[in-house]
């Protein structure tokens, strides 16, 4: 089974807010999720636009999970680099 780290689309039409989920890259987007490790809410002020559990994607990396490209842009954005 290989693991995504990717967005999952909640909200309204015009405003949208994302959780952060891990979650089998065969399931769709809004598919059953194996854990929630943040928020991103793009409409929000710049300090509260993005929150994550920093320790719990370090452990799904180390098990072997992929951050999709625009989890992987946020998560830089935010100062948590990938190694």
């Amino acid at each position: 089974m290989s693991v995504k780290i990717r967005l999952k689309r909640f909200g309204t039409k015009k405003r949208p807010y994302y959780r952060v989920v891990v979650i089998d890259s065969k399931t769709p987007r809004d598919g059953k999720v194996l854990e929630e490790v943040g928020l991103y809410h793009p409409i929000e002020v710049e300090e509260k636009q993005f929150v994550v559990k920093e320790e719990r994607i370090r452990e799904w990396i180390e098990k072997g999970a992929q951050p999709t490209d625009t989890v992987k842009k946020l998560l830089n954005k935010k100062q948590f680099y990938l190694t």
